[in-house]
């Protein structure tokens, strides 16, 4: 792995895991709303899902590795939830993609800890 992949590798890792967890709650706090609010905040949570697809995405072209495609179904099922009216399904796929995040970043963690630049 080299050292600035590695580095854009852990900087996404962290900005998407943040994402996933903001998500999580989202979707949590929606349970307690009416259905009239629910709607809009379904909404709110998709466009959410999406920038962190944008995020994903771009975490594969600046640091490369074909684990960040293990990702991408996870946040699109967590989609389909969301769109199906069943959102707090959802957090069981994001809970599987946080863990997948979490272990690239980890990964990155490690490398750059032996590099000495963390």
């Amino acid at each position: 792995m080299e050292i600035s992949k590695s580095i854009m590798a852990f900087s996404q890792s962290e900005k998407i895991k943040s994402g996933l967890i903001w998500i999580s709650q989202a979707l949590e706090m929606l349970q307690g709303l009416n259905s009239a609010e629910r709607g809009g905040g379904e909404k709110m949570v998709d466009a959410l899902l999406n920038m962190i697809g944008h995020e994903i995405q771009l975490a594969k072209a600046v640091a490369g590795g074909a684990e960040w495609d293990e990702i991408e179904p996870y946040i699109d099922k967590a989609v389909v939830m969301v769109n199906s009216g069943v959102g707090q399904e959802a957090n069981v796929h994001l809970s599987m993609a946080l863990s997948k995040v979490t272990n690239i970043g980890h990964q990155s963690m490690t490398f750059l800890k032996e590099k000495s630049l963390l």
